[in-house]
């Protein structure tokens, strides 16, 4: 088994609760999504990351917008809708209970 598997189905398995909190306080383009991902060191290309904001956004979670840019073409920039605010907010619950148990179980001591 590789490692770089395990760790790739860690990241997958985090990456819609990284996403909404990214976007908890401010609306985003993915441009600024990827780096905010990358400088904490996920690993995100683009091609994971439209598909994940579609269905995000299918499943009532996140909106967005177009805006101008003066350096390019518009920029579609996404947010939360109110439903991704308390999805989130439920996230972040099961998050700290998550790495609770996990936190436990990892630290335990061996039984003989």
């Amino acid at each position: 088994m590789k490692i770089e598997n395990t760790k790739a189905q860690m990241r997958k398995g985090v990456l819609e609760y990284c996403i909404l909190s990214v976007l908890k306080d401010d609306d985003a383009y993915v441009a600024e999504i990827l780096d905010t991902l990358k400088n904490a060191k996920m690993l995100v290309v683009e091609g994971t990351i439209y598909p994940l904001l579609t269905r995000l956004k299918n499943a009532g979670l996140l909106n967005y917008r177009w805006e101008e840019s003066t350096s390019g073409p518009p920029r579609k920039y996404y947010g939360l809708t109110e439903t991704g605010q308390l999805f989130l907010k439920e996230l972040n619950s099961t998050w700290d209970e998550l790495q609770n148990a996990v936190n436990l179980v990892t630290s335990q001591k061996t039984k003989k």
